[in-house]
């Protein structure tokens, strides 16, 4: 049983490896949630707990490097109504 759980993370790994840089942050959220989800399952193996934590910390960074990115573009009024980059 627990093989089944390691090889439905792995799926999960493999996909969120290859797709980042083509997922929004709305998908990527809904994937956290999942694993959040799953580590909150009482049936949960610690070493899929770990796998799981780490998948979400990579997650994080991707959402974190995504939102950088996007700051960057910002655009800021100033008083005289010009816009300047943030």
């Amino acid at each position: 049983m627990q093989e089944g759980k390691s090889g439905q993370m792995t799926d999960v790994q493999e996909k969120t490896t290859q797709n980042n840089e083509e997922k929004s942050l709305d998908e990527v959220f809904t994937q956290l949630d999942v694993l959040a989800q799953k580590l909150e399952n009482s049936e949960t193996s610690l070493e899929d707990s770990f796998r799981y934590y780490k998948k979400g910390m990579e997650l994080l960074k991707y959402c974190s490097q995504k939102l950088d990115t996007v700051e960057k573009k910002m655009l800021q009024m100033d008083e005289d109504g010009t816009l300047r980059e943030f």
